[in-house]
């Protein structure tokens, strides 16, 4: 499968070349958790829903954590592509690997081991508690899987080939759909049915996408001679993977503590916000995918040390993101209620205001978080991950901050919580687009 050189051409139709598969790829990633959700909420039930929804917040964080390591990497991996220095980004790949595998499997038993403090830090009621361990203790077998495509993903993303990770993501997609219909409709496996099926769809992506690679590419393949530590390499490896990490994992983990806050509302607010989240998620799934599009765009012109395209990216990105948003904005606020209905049955009215309402206020400010993304691959491109956390925190900070203090306000109530968010991404904006400009003011006057 060809790769894509993002340092030559025109800048807008590459980026948005390079993109879109990555964009459709994530997507259909967010099947997975979105076919739970359909199918226990409409066949099994609203403590189902919640149960299945918690879970999704908690399975982001821990992804992101893997996530944000192999990210980090692909950004060295993208540098190193652009500099056409393959001795260096070959001992990288090796020593990427064994980072963040051996990270995977300390992870992996940490959480099998912890799983009912977890639950109890999450506040999960009685009445979903016992639903949710299940669909945990199932899920999280899979998370091994999980790291293998997202590394190889990031890998064939750095070389600018981001439509096999798509194909492969497809047909994990279309498994885990009809896995999910056969395990809960026609086994009546319940929620585990679901969880299992999700599992089994990760391991055809996970081992379907290493064997792609290690066969099309045989360059990359490992070798005696890259088998062997470089402490400049690591250094480098671990501090963009790190701080990558920190920010993904700090975003979600922001998350994590807002869904303990949500659950204490009972199941009517943690079904309608484990629907509505969904929702949101897919809205503005694009423009993140389309920020990690334009931070290997940047790393590989980085690399290639072409100033003045980056420049010029910046603006076609910053174009791109707010058309984008503004569609989505008026799509997800004039049709909520249609979108809800596909997780929530009719009868399910309590539910659904809550949905609608939560919408509505998150989808007014996707343009926020489209600016955001794009901070956030600027700064990681420009080997300043350590920004990317500090809007992170900004962000997140002020949502759980703003969260636990609006909601406590009895006249607020939930909303605060919903209100809290686009507060959150304004100010990080706020401080990313100084950022910018003052490294901007630096570079120049260096």
């Amino acid at each position: 499968m060809k790769t894509l050189d993002l340092t030559k051409g025109n800048i807008t139709k590459t980026l948005l070349q390079f993109a879109l598969p990555m964009i459709m790829g994530n997507l259909l990633q967010q099947m997975y958790n979105v076919t739970d959700t359909l199918i226990v909420g409409r066949y099994i039930g609203r403590e189902a829903l919640a149960a299945v929804g918690s879970a999704y917040t908690l399975m982001t964080f821990l992804n992101s954590i893997l996530l944000g390591f192999c990210m980090g990497s692909g950004v060295m991996f993208s540098v190193c592509y652009g500099r056409r220095d393959l001795d260096r980004m070959k001992q990288g790949m090796f020593l990427s690997f064994v980072m963040i595998g051996a990270l995977t499997l300390v992870m992996n038993g940490a959480v099998f081991w912890g799983l009912d403090g977890i639950l109890v830090f999450l506040q999960v009621p009685e009445e979903v508690y016992g639903m949710m361990r299940q669909y945990l203790w199932i899920i999280f077998w899979g998370i091994t899987a999980i790291f293998v495509y997202n590394y190889f993903a990031s890998l064939l993303r750095a070389l600018g080939n981001s439509v096999v990770p798509l194909v492969f993501l497809g047909v994990s997609a279309v498994s885990n759909i009809v896995l999910d219909l056969v395990f809960v409709l026609v086994f009546h496996r319940g929620i585990a049915g679901a969880a299992e099926a999700t599992v089994l769809a990760q391991v055809f992506s996970g081992v379907g996408i290493c064997l792609y690679t290690l066969v099309c590419f045989p360059e990359f393949r490992p070798g005696v001679q890259w088998m062997r530590w470089d402490f400049g390499v690591m250094r480098e490896i671990f501090h963009l993977s790190f701080l990558t990490s920190v920010q993904q994992s700090v975003m979600n983990f922001g998350i994590l503590m807002v869904q303990g806050l949500v659950n204490s509302f009972g199941p009517v607010v943690m079904a309608a916000f484990a629907a509505a989240v969904k929702i949101d998620s897919f809205a503005y799934m694009p423009v993140q995918d389309f920020g990690n599009a334009f931070s290997t765009f940047v790393a590989q012109n980085y690399g290639a040390e072409k100033r003045e395209r980056i420049d010029k990216g910046i603006r076609s990105a910053g174009f791109c993101t707010l058309f984008f948003c503004l569609m989505i904005t008026a799509g997800v606020c004039l049709f909520a209620r249609q979108l809800l209905l596909i997780f929530v049955r009719p009868e399910e009215t309590e539910v659904l205001a809550v949905g609608i309402e939560y919408l509505r206020i998150e989808g007014a400010f996707y343009c926020l978080i489209g600016f955001l993304f794009l901070f956030y691959g600027y700064f990681r491109a420009m080997r300043r991950p350590g920004m990317s956390v500090i809007l992170t925190i900004i962000s997140l900070g002020t949502r759980v901050v703003l969260a636990y203090t609006l909601s406590a306000i009895p006249w607020i109530g939930v909303k605060g919580i919903w209100a809290s968010v686009p507060i959150g991404w304004f100010l990080a904006d706020v401080a990313g687009l100084w950022a910018a400009n003052r490294g901007e003011n630096t570079i120049k006057g260096g």
